[in-house]
């Protein structure tokens, strides 16, 4: 098994779009009447395949709503995702130059190589920035917690 995508529900298609493709996702394809909504496919240049859709309903139904939910829970899905970057300083001009803003990177283990910086899209969806050390492998797995 592995994870295809992920979706995430929009206010405003154009807006979304826009601060997206500023991040540097491309579209990969639409599907313009679904009954979750809108779908736009979004991907990195480098990927393969798509790894965001992006779900606007303009009748306000909520995609991936299940009954039984109360509106306390939801809102309470995503916490935020994840992007990798070959160079954070390069990537912070870029979107700065992009007009996205993004809080100043920090070190979680206080070296220079390995940082992280935030985003934020305009439906308030959580975006973390990651430079990994040199030599550390794409993506987290079990021997990032080994003694």
């Amino acid at each position: 098994m592995r994870t295809l995508h992920f979706s995430l529900r929009v206010t405003d298609p154009e807006r979304s779009l826009a601060f997206y493709t500023a991040v540097g996702y491309e579209v990969v394809g639409s599907v313009p009447d679904t009954p979750l909504g809108r779908l736009t496919m979004l991907k990195l240049p480098g990927d393969e395949f798509v790894s965001i859709e992006l779900v606007h309903d303009p009748a306000g139904r909520q995609a991936g709503r299940h009954a039984g939910r109360d509106e306390a829970d939801a809102d309470s899905g995503l916490s935020h995702f994840v992007i990798k970057v070959e160079s954070m300083d390069a990537t912070l001009a870029e979107l700065t130059a992009r007009g996205v803003d993004a809080e100043a990177p920090v070190s979680p283990d206080g070296s220079d190589d390995f940082r992280t910086a935030w985003l934020t899209d305009p439906d308030g969806n959580r975006i973390e920035l990651v430079q990994w050390p040199a030599g550390h492998p794409d993506g987290l797995s079990a021997a990032d917690w080994q003694d």
